[in-house]
């Protein structure tokens, strides 16, 4: 009796301190957003712009389940399950844009990364302060330019009657006729690609250049006492010290690793590379929205966003594991 009477008073006290404990921690939660309350009122536009956006409408992942009909709504359309995936898999056209979201968005990945990095350091090793500014502002302004003017731009450059890029093959006797690149089903990943590195670089080799800016100056100096020279000192230096923000953007990059763009290669588009330009956006807004299957589109967004966690949670894990910089 008395064993049973100390066993219960030990949990009162147990409850009870785990109760003090949580009022504790409320308190200072509310008394640090009250100190904070100039930077909680900045974020919450921001906040409310995620939930209005992002939180809310996975409401609408229940037309993936349906076969959708709009003047009936989500609550009385009727439920198929898993139909709409069914057919979604078994379409070969999917299967198609599957492979070029993958391969485009993968190529993307690899030499946007590549590209940014070379570029940051290239710019961290320039000595003359003017002329490095004059190169960061060339290479940030395409980014400000719209996909409508630079797919523009790409199909006039490789235009086979009076194209730049023909012209100088054929002056260099690189080629002896006009090539039609738009035309040609092997050369449109890699014009992809190409112009997408234009674009971007310059933007994205920001992030690198702060993370640089970063490293102590007392390395370099003590790098170059010691003789090493200047790849040296980058290979040694520079590298090891902007890869915690390598690894955490390539963690985050690989969650829209199914993230292949839009607008690019919608505007590339021609009927001679539709096979191997079309991407899962496409796809959705051609055989999903306009032609009225709103749910075969709802499954096609749920299945990207499924994998991009998949992908995400992956890599995060991954590095967890290697003991690198990670998300969580």
């Amino acid at each position: 009796m008395n064993g049973s009477l100390s066993a219960t008073s030990k949990k009162i006290e147990a409850v009870s301190l785990k109760k003090s404990f949580v009022l504790k921690d409320a308190k200072d939660f509310f008394k640090k957003l009250s100190v904070q309350k100039a930077l909680v009122l900045m974020c919450a536009p921001f906040v409310l712009h995620i939930i209005i956006f992002n939180y809310i409408p996975i409401w609408g992942w229940i037309m993936a389940f349906q076969e959708f009909r709009p003047h009936l709504g989500i609550s009385g359309s009727e439920f198929v399950g898993l139909r709409q995936f069914v057919t979604l898999f078994q379409d070969p056209l999917f299967t198609t844009v599957l492979r070029n979201t993958f391969a485009m968005s993968s190529m993307n990945l690899v030499f946007g990364f590549l590209s940014a990095i070379t570029l940051a350091i290239l710019l961290n090793e320039l000595v003359n302060k003017t002329f490095k500014k004059v190169v960061q502002t060339i290479s940030y302004l395409p980014y400000f330019v719209s996909w409508v003017v630079v797919a523009n731009l790409v199909i006039s450059s490789l235009s086979p009657v009076d194209g730049i890029i023909n012209r100088v093959l054929l002056a260099t006797g690189i080629l002896e006729e006009p090539v039609l690149f738009m035309g040609e089903e092997g050369y449109f990943w890699w014009i992809v690609v190409f112009s997408n590195m234009w674009k971007n670089v310059g933007w994205n080799s920001i992030i690198y250049l702060s993370a640089m800016s970063g490293i102590d100056p007392e390395l370099y100096q003590a790098a170059n006492i010691d003789g090493a020279g200047r790849l040296r000192r980058i290979w040694h230096i520079t590298i090891p010290g902007i890869m915690p923000i390598v690894s955490i953007l390539l963690i985050m990059n690989l969650g829209w690793i199914l993230n292949a763009g839009f607008e690019q290669q919608l505007l590339l588009t021609n009927p001679l590379n539709m096979r191997v330009s079309e991407v899962i956006d496409i796809y959705v807004l051609r055989y999903g929205i306009s032609m009225g299957r709103f749910s075969l589109a709802t499954a096609a967004g749920v299945f990207r966003s499924v994998v991009s966690i998949i992908m995400l949670l992956s890599a995060n894990a991954i590095a967890k594991k290697l003991g690198s910089d990670r998300i969580i």
